[in-house]
């Protein structure tokens, strides 16, 4: 790393985040964007990155060796692949990509190892705010108060529940004193039977353009409580994805949240 500016590299940095984050790095004196990378089948794989000298590598591997912290965003499946780079070029990797399997966080756990990680399904102050609202009244409110997490994207997101949905689901479980695992209902469609007390249910939707909206509905029999958040704009998690980025840098190897950064 240099002594006065970080050199931020963008997987993904002609995607509508990548944009984004590209952008806010430009407008942060402390840092520079030095490379970036996308699939090569990419129309601009190989073109010049508007206002910059610097080429759309094809191949991630570049990246990693010309940045001192690496931002992924990048839809789900090379997450583990990358991951790998990380902890082989010794590059800090800040991950926003949603939709990770368990081997991916396994990669990311064992790059933990060698180089500091974080991956967050939200990089949104507000996102975090409100996971810590849902474990505070997932806590209090009895199994007699239903949950219900309520989620919509834009047509082009490809996984669901987003990973902000199952963020705030963990959250909730974890107020119940439980995993995830044991309370998450599937998605309901056709005769699904009567609700089990004290599970968690999942809504996705997608349509249009909208950023990100997240609803987590607390329902009892003559009330209920509704947490919400939504994104008004791509921007909020450009800036909490570079300021990770700039936190990151200064950390010993380990796999890290946001909670971790916003505890710092």
């Amino acid at each position: 790393m240099t002594d006065t500016v970080t050199r931020i590299g963008i997987i993904g940095c002609m995607g509508r985040m990548g944009q984004a984050i590209l952008a806010r790095v430009q407008s942060e004196p402390s840092a520079v964007f030095s490379a970036g990378s996308e699939i090569a089948s990419h129309p601009l794989a190989g073109a010049v990155v508007p206002d910059t000298e610097i080429i759309v590598a094809s191949a991630a591997e570049a990246v990693f060796h010309d940045a001192d912290v690496v931002i992924d965003f990048t839809p789900p499946g090379q997450t583990a692949a990358h991951a790998t780079l990380a902890a082989e070029t010794g590059t800090p990797y800040v991950v926003g990509t949603t939709g990770l399997t368990a081997g991916d966080h396994m990669a990311l756990s064992v790059a933990g190892e060698k180089v500091a990680v974080i991956q967050a399904g939200n990089f949104s102050l507000g996102i975090n705010m409100l996971m810590a609202l849902v474990r505070e009244a997932a806590a209090k409110l009895d199994s007699s108060w239903d949950i219900d997490i309520v989620e919509m994207h834009h047509k082009h997101k490809v996984d669901a529940p987003s990973g902000t949905a199952l963020m705030l689901g963990e959250a909730a479980a974890e107020g119940r004193g439980q995993p995830l695992d044991a309370l998450r209902t599937p998605a309901r469609e056709g005769i699904t039977g009567e609700r089990v007390d004290g599970s968690i249910g999942f809504a996705a939707l997608r349509g249009g353009a909208v950023i990100g909206e997240h609803e987590v509905i607390f329902a009892s029999e003559s009330e209920r409580l509704v947490l919400s958040h939504k994104a008004e704009n791509r921007g909020l998690f450009a800036d909490g994805a570079v300021k990770a980025a700039l936190w990151l840098v200064h950390q010993p190897p380990a796999r890290y949240s946001m909670s971790d950064m916003l505890r710092a």
